[in-house]
């Protein structure tokens, strides 16, 4: 990690440490969902023309991967 990464990385867990719990809590929800359309957003870019339906099944696959990759 670079000096600039660190310092960013520094200050970030900082402003963390600074908020309340809920807020932290509030924040891990906006970011997971922010991932969550990322990953549709990107999925979607690489199959534009999958029928929605289609579309759905391969979402719920993926999403089911990664999840299970957790653990």
């Amino acid at each position: 990690m670079n000096a600039k990464k660190s310092l960013n990385h520094k200050v970030y867990i900082q402003v963390l440490r600074q908020m309340m719990p809920e807020k932290r809590l509030l924040k891990a929800f906006e970011l997971t969902e922010f991932t969550r359309q990322l990953f549709v957003h990107g999925l979607r870019k690489r199959f534009p023309d999958l029928p929605e339906d289609e579309f759905q099944n391969l979402l719920l696959k993926r999403m089911d991967k990664c999840h299970n990759r957790n653990y």
